[in-house]
């Protein structure tokens, strides 16, 4: 019942990216990474909860899974949460909302149980309770077995906290980090966008390149915890050089407030003087002097502009242009529809894991170097 030094951090990521996520996981240095459905597990304590916030650019969320006990009945579930070491984690002053999700236990309304936590952390521990807190006490009752977890994160982790400016389909940027990692993308590469948006794939690929980690421009809700250490975590945010990236990274679309997004989006992540962009539509792309690198876009799709139908043209001129033009590079394309992917005419390898999101599947399209 006692909550340990070392205990379980649960990494969540979109359904289909768990392998991507593991790998990042293991080349930072965490301990015992694991893929599991929706995310990795590793364990540690909470300098690695801290540098995992701060540091994975693949993580959604970090959940801090804090111990647990079994508990049979309401009765149980109470008296044994009046004894859990809550405050060792949880201070007096810091609010809390609890969610309670019930699965195959013989306690099974979510609601009573979560009746019954809120009253045993406000009565026997002294901690606020409030549906409207930031910091979010996750309890998963599962086969008779509670267990309890503290959402990290705050606001989830792709919110690296300089893009104030999206467009209406945004890629998300832990998604395209982990995208980019697919894509065998290194820092030393020169990456083009011939359809930026907001210039997501331009500004991570930059940063990796830079060395610089994503959470460095936020805060987080491990920073209300009784077990945050202000000293510790300022040196871990503070240290590490930044790197001027020896490529360059080309961002064009052909809508103007686009190319405004995204350049005002570089400027604020600090990575404006490596990143270029230009407004042209994707059949102008040209590409950059230099060595080949990776083209990786995200163009429009069904389930974001309606009628498909009138996308096939788009994609076929992107396929030619990319074909003709582009020889010696590698190209990722992000599109929830195959067929739309096939029609640019381009080589593919074979088709990959689907994707969770925004309630729809996506798949990210490779080829080998164009020839």
């Amino acid at each position: 019942m006692d909550t340990p030094d070392t205990f379980e951090i649960f990494l969540v990521c979109p359904p289909g990216l768990e392998d991507l996520l593991c790998a990042e996981v293991q080349e930072k240095g965490f301990a015992e990474a694991q893929a599991q459905p929706g995310g990795v597990t590793v364990q540690g304590g909470w300098p690695e909860v801290w540098r995992a916030n701060l540091e994975l650019r693949g993580a959604g969320r970090v959940l801090a899974r804090i111990g647990g006990f079994m508990a049979f009945h309401l009765a149980q579930l109470d008296k044994r949460c009046r004894k859990f070491p809550f405050g060792d984690v949880l201070r007096a002053d810091v609010p809390v909302k609890v969610q309670v999700t019930c699965k195959a236990s013989k306690i099974y309304h979510a609601g009573a149980a979560q009746q019954r936590v809120e009253t045993a952390l406000h009565e026997s521990h002294g901690i606020t309770v409030d549906a409207e807190a930031a910091l979010v006490l996750k309890v998963r009752i599962h086969d008779n077995a509670v267990q309890f977890s503290l959402d990290t994160s705050g606001e989830a982790l792709h919110k690296r906290g300089h893009k104030e400016a999206v467009g209406k389909a945004p890629m998300r940027e832990n998604m395209a980090a982990l995208m980019l990692r697919s894509c065998g993308y290194t820092p030393g590469e020169p990456v083009v966008d011939p359809m930026c948006g907001s210039g997501t794939f331009l500004i991570e690929a930059a940063e990796i390149a830079a060395g610089v980690k994503p959470g460095r421009s936020r805060s987080f809700a491990f920073e209300d915890l009784a077990s945050f250490d202000a000293g510790v975590w300022e040196e871990m945010r503070s240290g590490g050089a930044v790197a001027a990236p020896a490529a360059r990274f080309y961002g064009s679309d052909r809508d103007a407030g686009a190319i405004r997004m995204s350049t005002a989006n570089a400027e604020r992540a600090g990575v404006g003087a490596w990143c270029h962009f230009a407004c042209h539509g994707a059949g102008e792309v040209q590409p950059p002097e230099g060595p080949p690198g990776l083209v990786i876009v995200n163009p429009p799709y069904g389930g974001r502009i309606g009628n498909k139908k009138l996308l096939y043209p788009l994609y076929g001129t992107l396929g030619e242009t990319l074909k003709t033009r582009f020889r010696g590079w590698r190209v990722g394309l992000v599109t929830s529809e195959p067929p739309l992917a096939r029609a640019t005419g381009l080589p593919w390898k074979p088709q990959g894991p689907a994707i969770a999101h925004g309630g729809m599947k996506i798949w990210l399209w490779q080829t080998d170097v164009l020839r």
